[in-house]
């Protein structure tokens, strides 16, 4: 029956009545969906009878045929309770995927109800105001800004085999890696032991069993149906071994999982990565599994990642394509004058693009020193042009091959699963962008812009900052003290409030992102406002939730005449009222709703490190309690 299904309908494919004839033949699709993303990466999902889009399918993508309320989406401070109308344009340029209900089978055809998501476009008083339109006018100026850049330098330093004038657009190739960790409902794995598997790298591309499997094998079957050329799912760093259940089949399951598929356009990729978000959920939940796309779900093991791979290309008159990154003699320089400006503008700017990308409590307890954390502003390009190499431990790393020049790109190593990709890959190419300028409108050479890359924090750039190291090509965890780090690569925010104060705090930088009016002012300052009403909101009313569970769980069970044990248990117990227990003084929790209460966000973000801080102590003092108990 699966073979029968239509999966996804590519963009360009089928003029209007083509269009209807196709939608006909399958009439087990009884729903249109245009999907709008707010910009705290939310998808929206509405059921619109088909019939209706058939009659009109041209209305869909003018306006008119359907609309929001946008004040009850992520559109803080633009629209609001009394001027709330959205409406949504459907987008014809991207493919659009057909989202199937396997509990809903349709009583005339026997095939799963469809439903269409047809991605769209949200429109408050006249103006596009959500992440796909930002990433859309982004890529449309960076476009514009780079092919008028290189027409007007002629050569460029590593494209002197690149004709300007031969250039007829300008191609943003993007590409993410899905994390993500797996389970059986309800199981818990103590942290110990997962830590233990980690350290000792027992889980790591080992051999899936039982419905984990299955479940990684369908989902990896059902995004080649959806089009998205699916290129490899393996198991990741974390995880236990699966035990045999009481049933006979294996129980017990606590996997970390990736699933990698082909790059494509910028807005195709991440319009991908929400698809392959429903697909991946949803065939492991058919499999009896769960799946948390959290950056930090379990603290203490590694988080999951979404590494974002972005480069850029020139494609010519003669359908040619050639990458901007990738010098012409790829054994004897890195990057192309193009491909240093592009990391360099990334580096210089990273304070105001974090925002973009860790804008959640959880992206940032990932963000921690270990586990390959990328918590540093540094780069690394490799040992020597001629042999490629790839340091796990920065930011953004240069990925190559000397054979193949298209291969040339950056991964952005920061991003994790409910990353706004629309929004941090626009940030990305802005702020690429400004280096971009930089490096080809001072007509440096490969080697002065490496240099330059490569200077000592106290040497003075002409487009780097002086105090500053932007490349390293160590280990930046093993080989630097923390203070080091912090000082070579700037100290990395600590919570939510912090990252969203460097908006504030760099203003030359983030003119950077509002240059060409594409990411406009009055999105980003409602993207802040958003994300801080979500921190404060999930600090004082989950967060502290979730913390006193686990004081409650922290319970003594040792006999009262030992003394070590009973002053094990006196440590554990301190810091249990400490963080919860009001008298005399109010406890930590209570000052945090107090000054969340108060609109005191500095001081809430500072009781916030506190109590990570304090919940980590009583953690491992309650671990090293129950250990001593014979």
């Amino acid at each position: 029956m699966s073979k029968d299904l239509l999966y996804y309908i590519p963009a360009g494919k089928y003029t209007n009545e083509q269009l209807v004839h196709l939608l006909k033949n399958h009439p087990e699709i009884k729903f249109v969906s245009l999907v709008g993303v707010d910009l705290a990466g939310n998808d929206t999902d509405e059921k619109v009878p088909i019939n209706l889009f058939l009659k009109d399918v041209e209305k869909f993508f003018l306006g008119g045929a359907v609309e929001t309320d946008g004040s009850s989406v992520v559109l803080t401070g633009v629209a609001t309770l009394n001027n709330a109308k959205v409406d949504m344009i459907g987008d014809p340029n991207v493919n659009w995927f057909v989202d199937y209900n396997w509990e809903n089978i349709d009583e005339e055809t026997g095939k799963p109800v469809g439903s269409l998501r047809i991605p769209c476009f949200l429109v408050h008083n006249g103006l596009k105001v959500d992440s796909r339109s930002i990433l859309a006018q982004s890529l449309e100026y960076v476009k514009g800004e780079i092919t008028g850049l290189l027409k007007k330098a002629g050569k460029v330093s590593g494209l002197e085999h690149l004709d300007p004038a031969e250039i007829d657009d300008i191609v943003f190739t993007v590409g993410t890696e899905l994390e993500f960790w797996v389970k059986t409902p309800d199981e818990a794995a103590e942290v110990e032991e997962l830590s233990a598997t980690q350290v000792m790298q027992e889980n790591y591309w080992a051999r899936a069993r039982g419905q984990a499997r299955t479940a990684l094998e369908n989902a990896i079957i059902m995004l080649g149906r959806y089009g998205l050329e699916p290129e490899m799912g393996h198991k990741e760093v974390g995880g236990l071994k699966a035990r045999i259940g009481e049933s006979g089949s294996l129980a017990h399951v606590v996997e970390q999982m990736e699933i990698d598929w082909r790059f494509a356009n910028a807005m195709q990729a991440a319009d991908n990565e929400l698809q392959a978000r429903i697909t991946v959920k949803e065939v492991f939940r058919e499999n009896g599994l769960e799946v948390t796309f959290k950056a930090k779900p379990i603290i203490g093991v590694a988080g999951s990642g979404e590494h974002t791979h972005v480069g850029i290309a020139a494609k010519l008159k003669s359908g040619k394509i050639v990458n901007l990154f990738a010098p012409g003699d790829m054994k004897g320089d890195f990057l192309s004058a193009v491909g240093y400006g592009a990391i360099m503008g990334l580096l210089k700017n990273y304070e105001v693009v974090n925002p973009f990308v860790s804008a959640t409590n959880d992206s940032l307890n990932r963000l921690k020193p270990g586990f390959e954390a990328p918590v540093c502003i540094v780069t690394s390009l490799g040992h020597s042009p001629a042999v490629p190499s790839r340091n796990r431990t920065i930011l953004a790393g240069l990925v190559r091959d000397i054979n193949n020049p298209l291969a040339t790109r950056f991964e952005v190593r920061a991003p994790n699963p409910f990353t706004n990709t629309y929004i941090a890959v626009s940030a990305f190419y802005l702020a690429m962008l400004d280096g971009i300028k930089a490096a080809v409108g001072a007509g440096k050479t490969t080697k002065e812009l490496e240099a330059e890359l490569s200077k000592e924090p106290e040497a003075a750039g002409f487009y780097l900052e002086k105090g500053r190291a932007y490349r390293s090509e160590h280990d930046v965890f093993e080989d630097y003290t923390a203070e080091e780090r912090d000082r070579l690569f700037s100290k990395p925010p600590a919570t939510v409030w912090e990252n969203m104060l460097n908006i504030a705090k760099y203003p030359d930088k983030v003119a950077a992102l509002t240059a060409g009016n594409a990411f406009r002012k009055e999105l980003i300052d409602a993207f802040v406002a958003g994300a801080l009403l979500r921190w404060r909101t999930e600090l004082a009313n989950r967060i502290i939730a979730e913390n006193c569970e686990i004081i409650k769980d922290c319970k003594p069970n040792h006999d009262a005449k030992d003394e070590v044990d009973a002053k094990a248990w006196q440590k554990v117990d301190d810091l249990r009222r400490y963080l919860a227990k009001d008298n005399a003084a109010k406890s930590l929790f209570s000052r945090i709703r107090e000054a969340v209460d108060a609109g005191d966000y500095a001081a809430a973000s500072n009781l916030q490190i506190e109590m990570a801080e304090k919940i980590g102590e009583l953690k491992a003092a309650y671990a090293q309690y129950k250990r001593n108990i014979i």
